[in-house]
């Protein structure tokens, strides 16, 4: 068993309190672990994002590489289509249908949701509500 997951989304959200908690759920369950995270601009409300590799066996690195990602979990929207290129064909996506305007050229969130649909594994929900 090998599941690759990337969190992302913008500073405040709280992707590296939840890399944190599945992280120690998987050494519980005596799995093993490996997490790295991008977390410069996280306080200005920039880009964060964590890999996550949980695996019964040991893992050699902690980062995922472009096309292996099992899962991308996004709080933001057009965050989660800045890691698609590191998701798995038959991968998927569960990410925040509300986005965080924190760009003045933020794209409009029809465009985003465009790219969104295009995807044949996902879940958009408002985690807000």
């Amino acid at each position: 068993m090998k599941t690759d997951i990337i969190l992302s989304g913008v500073g405040g959200q709280g992707i590296l309190s939840i890399a944190a908690v599945i992280g120690e759920a998987a050494l519980k369950e005596g799995l093993y672990m490996k997490q790295a995270e991008v977390h410069g601009m996280s306080q200005r409300g920039g880009d964060v994002q964590s890999n996550l590799r949980l695996s019964d066996e040991p893992i050699a690195s902690d980062l995922i590489p472009k096309g292996h990602a099992d899962l991308i979990i996004s709080l933001e929207p057009m965050e989660s289509l800045r890691y698609l290129p590191y998701l798995k064909k038959e991968g998927w996506l569960v990410t925040n249908s509300r986005p965080f305007v924190n760009i003045p050229n933020y794209p409009e969130i029809e465009k985003v949701n465009a790219e969104l649909d295009r995807l044949p594994h996902k879940v958009v929900l408002d985690v807000e509500e």
